[in-house]
């Protein structure tokens, strides 16, 4: 999920908009995740899924 639609609890704003020191600490906090911070855990089953097939693919080419 994004920040964008996030509602901070707080004070009761979109979190994107950074109203209270709350929404800009978590705010911050989901613009440090990193690349793969905003995927679901579905998505990253599916990435890892993906790995693991071309991973076999490629030993069973190889081998």
């Amino acid at each position: 999920m994004t920040y964008d639609r996030l509602v901070c609890a707080n004070c009761a704003g979109p979190v994107s908009e950074g109203r209270c020191p709350v929404c800009r600490a978590s705010r911050e906090r989901l613009q440090q995740d990193g690349p793969l911070g905003g995927l679901s855990p579905a998505a990253l089953l599916a990435v890892l899924v993906v790995l693991v097939a071309v991973v076999a693919l490629l030993a069973h080419r190889a081998g």
